[in-house]
């Protein structure tokens, strides 16, 4: 079933729409919830909140893209579970090393002030994080958001694009460097 029909299911109110949604994407957010959260217990609940915000939230809502709309869910409920928990010190391996690799480019808030990130700030950042990303060739994007994203690690996103883990982990470095270059260029503080 295409997605119109799917988000149809949902304003219709009918809930084969969640068991469709499942079908089509319960993989996929199964994954970015596992590789936040390191536990398929604590990952199938959170597909399963997944589905119930979903239902909860369209209507009203309208996604253009279904499967960005629950990817982005997904992690967000994964990223929240994860810090409920965070005193599990093994808790998120991928999402812990894919933030350290980041922390190069991307200044970490020091100070309370700075840990509330001032929503201009956010907002600039993340204007400029989306137009450096369509500065990428579409392969190179596709594994920096497979990586930073969705936290799939080099060897899962070399496995997942048919690519040798060392390449995919050139790319990663080279963007890093990239996305550094280009901060830089528009006076963001590393």
């Amino acid at each position: 079933m295409d997605d119109h029909a799917i988000i149809a299911l949902y304003n219709a109110r009918d809930e084969q729409a969640i068991a469709e949604t499942a079908h089509k994407y319960g993989a996929h957010c199964l994954a970015i919830a596992e590789n936040i959260l390191a536990s398929i217990r604590d990952s199938e609940e959170c597909v399963n909140d997944t589905w119930l915000q979903t239902w909860n939230s369209i209507p009203p809502a309208n996604p253009h893209s279904l499967r960005a709309w629950l990817s982005r869910v997904t992690r967000n409920l994964a990223l929240n579970r994860l810090a409920a928990r965070s005193a599990d010190k093994r808790a998120g391996e991928h999402y812990t090393t894919a933030l350290e690799e980041l922390s190069e480019c991307i200044a970490a808030p020091t100070d309370t002030e700075g840990e509330v990130l001032r929503r201009e700030e956010a907002k600039a950042l993340a204007k400029s994080l989306n137009r450096f990303l369509q500065t990428l060739p579409t392969r190179d994007r596709d594994i920096f958001l497979g990586r930073y994203y969705f936290l799939y690690s080099a060897k899962e996103i070399a496995q997942r694009l048919g690519m040798k883990e060392n390449y995919v982990r050139n790319v990663l470095s080279r963007t890093r460097e990239k996305l550094r270059g280009h901060l830089r260029k528009e006076e963001f503080d590393l």
